[in-house]
């Protein structure tokens, strides 16, 4: 007899049911529930997630299929359609806001994340982005971005201790990446890496003043004065690094601290990638690696797009799409979890994938992280209760 919970029971006991409670009391999100509670429509929607379910009959069907499983959720009853509907469209996806970033400021209280050191700096390394997601004009009149075209923006700054978000906001998509950048309140020493969308020399100024560096690609029809040039590594891709002032219209009166211009060869793609920073202390071998390690945050879009249901929604109300986009954010923390105690060695999309096809399965969590192939244990307890064996008439019987 299997003594654990399965899998999907294993993770949610990372929820902390207390501090969930209190949210949902702030937040008045059991008035009028009828039954069908805050809980049950959490546990719902990360089966949406982690299920890869496509529909809201897919949601409700699945978990009607584990009916007797369901017990071990704290689930009384596998949800209906229009309850489950009824509930995304109202209920405040405020609530799920809150217990993620519980959830994300508890895990990384106990370092249950890890903590990657790709640099020997001790400043806080983030990245600053944001991606669009399309949706159906037809059925998403509110999200109205073009012509024939609805979409939201997702703006995620992301710390580069865990890879997971330091701040998020869900906006229209017409909302420009570099506005809501200027409402950003860091902390001096930080340093924040961004892509030449961001390039606004307001900006720069203000993070210049608040001791905060930054490092981004110059914009082709940027106009600046070289005011001297710094000597350059003997090995490596550096093919120059300059002191520059801006000189363009109006450019002096936004941004009159003097940049730093370093211009890096990228032999993958046999082109020249020029970066701009207000540090003046890193080598330009250090800043060109900062510049690289962007490309995490374009990893955790893609993961959060791959893996999880932020490209199809199961309602067409802007609560529902906020609900589902934040219990994303949730379900891909606890796959976060997952992949920092595995020692199997695997990529987060086959943890994912293979978490997927065993999320009722009866397995210790720990065991299944180390090595998820093997057979599941299936023995009788060790109670000293014997098994019993069937005795039918002659069957054993030596012939005479």
């Amino acid at each position: 007899m299997i003594r654990t919970a399965s899998l999907f029971s294993q993770l949610l006991a990372r929820v902390p049911r207390n501090e969930f409670a209190r949210i949902v009391a702030r937040h008045g999100g059991q008035r009028a529930a009828k039954g069908f509670d805050c809980w049950t429509q959490l546990v719902a929607m990360l089966f949406c997630h982690l299920a890869r379910a496509d529909s809201l009959r897919e949601i409700c069907n699945g978990l009607a299929c584990c009916l007797g499983k369901l017990v071990h959720l704290g689930v009384g009853r596998a949800p209906n359609k229009s309850t489950l509907s009824y509930a995304n469209a109202r209920r405040s996806a405020d609530i799920y806001r809150d217990l993620f970033w519980a959830m994300l400021g508890h895990f990384r209280d106990q370092r249950m994340l890890g903590a990657p050191t790709r640099f020997r700096f001790k400043n806080k390394l983030l990245s600053l982005d944001a991606s669009t997601i399309s949706l159906c004009l037809a059925l998403f009149p509110w999200a109205s971005f073009r012509r024939v075209k609805g979409g939201v923006k997702l703006h995620v700054l992301l710390d580069h201790a865990d890879y997971l978000p330091a701040w998020a906001l869900v906006t229209e998509a017409r909302r420009h990446e570099s506005t809501l950048a200027k409402t950003l309140r860091l902390t001096p020493g930080s340093i924040v890496v961004m892509d030449r969308g961001y390039n606004d020399f307001t900006l720069f100024q203000q993070w210049c003043d608040a001791g905060v560096w930054f490092v981004t690609r110059l914009k082709e029809a940027t106009v600046y004065e070289v005011v001297r040039e710094n000597p350059l590594p003997t090995r490596g891709n550096i093919l120059a690094d300059e002191v520059i002032g801006l000189v363009g219209p109006g450019a002096l009166d936004k941004c009159p601290a003097l940049l730093r211009r370093i211009v890096v060869w990228d032999p993958q793609n046999e082109r020249q990638i020029v970066l701009l920073t207000n540090h003046m202390q890193f080598g330009p071998t250090t800043v060109a690696a900062i510049y690289k390690e962007r490309w995490q945050i374009e990893i955790f879009f893609k993961t959060l797009k791959q893996q999880l249901r932020v490209k199809t929604f199961v309602g067409t109300s802007e609560n529902a799409l906020l609900i589902q986009i934040w219990t994303a954010l949730i379900a891909l923390l606890l796959l976060r979890w997952l992949h920092y105690l595995s020692t199997a060695g695997w990529s987060l999309s086959n943890l994912a994938a293979l978490l997927r096809l065993n999320l009722f399965t009866y397995r210790d969590l720990d065991q299944w992280l180390r090595n998820p192939f093997d057979a599941p244990p299936w023995r009788p307890d060790d109670d000293g209760i014997e098994q019993l064996s069937l005795a039918f008439p002659g069957f054993g019987q030596q012939p005479a």
